[in-house]
């Protein structure tokens, strides 16, 4: 985007909209997005900082009056400078405290809009950091009332928002004072860390004065300060945006600077409950899911959003399976007709880049129910597939034979075989085209199965030229009627042992498919349950830190109330751990338990076409070198005193 566009517009009722054209813009974003949304009173100078994360010195409206500027939420989406393959999504939001606006608790929707968009939230405010500041952030103690993480529990605390929430950043502008504590230097971090400490007592005064802290210290996981000074002179400062940077403070610039690069290095990808990364597409579902929720006047809840996401997600992650699928076996079907080892090779290199394909997508299909449908319909293309090459096959096999056979069928016209020796003379044009035709390539899956039937075509002409052939006796007239019957018998079982070994190629590339897909779903199954350990290691991270400074500023009570919250929090994670591991074990356990089903199947078709080859009646006299003789050197002539077949058979 060269420019920002308006994500998010209050209409002239006040009411929150998402606008289509920045949706659509989001859907085209594949990569994961690091999400960082500034938040702060109006006229405050945040379009500034947000322009400058952009690379640019134009681009956010930054106005020149007390009017505020920016209206609703605006976004700006650019490569990340320092991480490949990430695109940097920044969001200005409308300024809070704004005197024009009707709504009282517009400015909190705002702001829990920006908490439940962004992995990193900037709040930018002017002066420094005294309790007038902090009191004017009542937005961060109304939270609960726009934002819930589960829907089946009413009375549910707020300790789990440590989970979902970004990274905090206080940008404090125009800062003047040294920074000193009780005579001592600190950091900016202690600064912060300073003006959210906390006071003893349970007066309902103290009670107010600690709220907003404790808000800010037990929501966000992490906290970090920026405290930049004037930037220039007075008179210069309403025209900022078009100001040259030799213009600019070197101090401002050297913090504005550093505010920059740490937000390049150390803001995190937005992701969703147990650590599922969000893409821009992902991002523009959330957009519209949080502000429909919240316009109608309902409370987001957030793992109900998670897991309309997922389905939004798992869904279309099927379709893109398929298409990988789809898409490669349509080109292999190019080169039909084909052997069926090779279809099968392919179908079951395809069906693991579709798993995988899915899998890169897909998340919270804890009960399979997504897997099956891309296994189902994977299995039912590849049917068709077969059914295609099979038709490809016999289509190649009837033209080759057809071409093969055009002589002998001019002759058969024209009455050449109808004389005396004509038996003999039709023998062996017929083995000729048997021969040929068997050392023709690439005539795929119906060969057997064509030829069986060619020769049955034949075999009523043969025995219309052998019962004229006046040449031959009686006797001699039976022996080859008995040969062509062996002859289609041999071809018979021919084709029947062909079916057999098809049906074990598929029954192989079946077990592979499954081994390979059972692989990748283990693999899924380690990786979110790591996901799910890693989030609740770092929001456990947070709340050790917490108590631990409490403990240090004297608050033993509060810190042995999060002792108990702890165990809670541990706990409550360790069931959800043990509860997927578990839904996972039954998804596979169900997935091995329809392919075990589908390959009895296929065991049993085996056992039955076994049956019926063994039940096959064979040739009478020296079967073995007469079918050699069939599948070698294709049917052979004989009869007394004729070119007889050149095998050791009888015939």
């Amino acid at each position: 985007m060269d420019k920002p566009v308006c994500l998010i517009d209050t209409g002239s009722e006040g009411k929150l909209c998402v606008q289509e054209s920045a949706l659509q813009i989001l859907q085209q974003i594949q990569e994961p997005v690091v999400v960082v949304a500034v938040v702060g009173l109006y006229r405050t100078g945040k379009s500034y900082l947000m322009n400058r994360l952009a690379g640019k010195q134009t681009g956010f409206a930054m106005g020149s009056t007390i009017e505020s500027k920016t209206k609703g939420i605006w976004m700006w989406c650019v490569s990340h400078p320092a991480k490949s393959g990430t695109t940097l999504v920044l969001l200005d939001t409308e300024g809070l405290g704004d005197v024009d606006k009707g709504d009282s608790k517009h400015d909190t929707k705002i702001f829990s809009l920006a908490v439940l968009l962004s992995s990193t939230l900037v709040l930018n405010s002017r002066g420094t950091i005294d309790n007038r500041a902090i009191e004017e952030l009542q937005y961060v103690t109304e939270l609960t009332e726009y934002i819930k993480v589960k829907s089946s529990d009413e009375d549910e605390d707020d300790s789990e928002f440590v989970k979902f929430f970004p990274s905090f950043i206080w940008a404090v502008r125009d800062f003047t004072l040294e920074h000193k504590i009780n005579g001592k230097y600190v950091t900016e971090d202690q600064y912060l860390d300073y003006a959210l400490t906390l006071k003893p007592g349970t007066k309902r005064t103290v009670k107010e004065f600690n709220l907003p802290r404790e808000c800010i210290r037990n929501y966000f996981p992490s906290r970090k300060c920026f405290t930049f000074p004037f930037p220039t002179n007075p008179e210069n400062v309403s025209r900022l945006e078009s100001l040259d940077p030799t213009d600019l403070s070197p101090d401002f610039q050297k913090v504005s600077d550093n505010f920059c690069k740490f937000i390049f290095d150390r803001s995190e990808v937005k992701k969703l409950k147990d650590g599922h990364t969000v893409t821009g597409r992902v991002l523009g579902q959330l957009v519209k899911t949080y502000v429909d929720t919240i316009s109608s006047g309902e409370v987001p809840f957030l793992e109900n959003a998670v897991i309309a996401m997922a389905m939004i997600e798992n869904e279309s992650a099927v379709k893109e399976g398929l298409q990988v699928y789809q898409s490669g076996m349509e080109k292999l079907k190019d080169s039909f007709p084909l052997e069926l080892k090779e279809v099968s090779s392919e179908h079951q290199h395809l069906s693991s880049l579709a798993t995988q394909t899915f899998m890169k997508r897909s998340f919270k299909d804890s009960e399979g129910k997504f897997m099956k449908c891309l296994e189902e319909d994977i299995n039912k293309l590849f049917d068709e597939y077969l059914c295609q090459n099979e038709d490809a096959s016999k289509k190649r096999c009837e033209n080759l034979l057809s071409s093969l056979s055009a002589p002998m069928t001019e002759k058969l016209k024209k009455g050449f075989y109808a004389r005396s020796g004509g038996y003999v003379l039709f023998s062996q044009d017929f083995k000729d085209i048997v021969k040929k035709y068997k050392i023709q390539a690439n005539k795929g899956v119906k060969a057997e199965d064509t030829l069986e039937e060619f020769l049955k075509q034949k075999c009523v002409d043969s025995n219309a030229i052998l019962q004229a052939d006046n040449k031959l006796t009686e006797k001699e007239k039976k022996i080859m009627e008995e040969r062509d019957k062996a002859v289609l018998l041999a071809q018979e079982i021919n084709t029947k042992e062909q079916k057999q070994r098809q049906l074990e190629e598929k029954m192989e590339a079946e077990r592979r498919s499954n081994e390979e897909r059972m692989r990748q779903m283990k693999e899924k199954m380690d990786e979110e349950i790591r996901l799910q350990r890693e989030e609740a290691e770092r929001a456990l991270d947070s709340k050790l830190r917490e108590q631990a400074d409490l403990l240090e500023k004297g608050f033993e009570e509060k810190a042995d109330k999060m002792t108990k919250e702890m165990e809670d929090f541990r706990k409550k994670n360790k069931e959800a751990e043990k509860k997927s591991d578990k839904l996972f074990k039954n998804m596979i356990k169900n997935m091995n338990k329809k392919h075990d089903e589908n390959m009895k199947l296929m065991m049993r078709q085996h056992s039955e076409q076994m049956k019926a080859i063994m039940s096959m009646p064979r040739p009478k006299s020296d079967s073995s070198a007469l079918l050699l003789c069939l599948l070698l050197a294709g049917l052979g002539g004989g009869g007394s005193g004729s070119g007889s077949c050149s095998c050791p058979c009888s015939c």
